[in-house]
């Protein structure tokens, strides 16, 4: 199954070498691309501009799980256990959308066919990337029966 993450923003500085290891590890299955809206923009258009960078960029046919704070918390076990759900049910390309600033719109949400969350606090874009990145190793190896997760 490949899996990519669409995100609002460019990672750098630390974040960036943070998500290329997690990359370098993940191998060829998992890649990231980067959208940017013009900077310009007033927030409301800034958020449409972004909606629409990253509803041209979804594959037909994919399974997309956008990240909110209003998603689900899931242990790394049940995410593990979902991401394996997705392999063996079929699914060939798995999307993950991580917005930006100011969220995601009404548009973007009803193209989502899961939302999680990482806790009701508000982090930056760069870490989550980060963070979905370090999740999905984990529920690789989790997957593999490899001792890298501890309960």
């Amino acid at each position: 199954m490949k899996i990519t993450i669409l995100a609002i923003g460019k990672a750098r500085g630390v974040e960036a070498e943070w998500a290329d290891e997690y990359l370098k590890r993940l191998g060829r299955d998992v890649a990231v691309r980067e959208f940017a809206a013009p900077k310009s923009l007033p927030p409301a258009a800034t958020q449409a501009a972004e909606t629409q960078l990253l509803l041209k960029a979804i594959p037909a046919k994919s399974t997309v799980v956008l990240l909110d704070e209003r998603g689900r918390d899931m242990p790394s076990r049940d995410f593990a256990a979902k991401l394996s759900a997705w392999q063996d049910s079929g699914v060939a390309e798995l999307i993950f959308i991580i917005g930006g600033a100011d969220g995601l719109t009404d548009d973007l949400r009803a193209k989502g066919d899961f939302t999680i969350g990482f806790g009701r606090l508000t982090w930056p874009h760069r870490l989550v990337r980060v963070m979905l990145l370090e999740q999905i190793y984990r529920a690789k190896q989790i997957i593999a029966g490899h001792p890298y997760h501890r309960d």
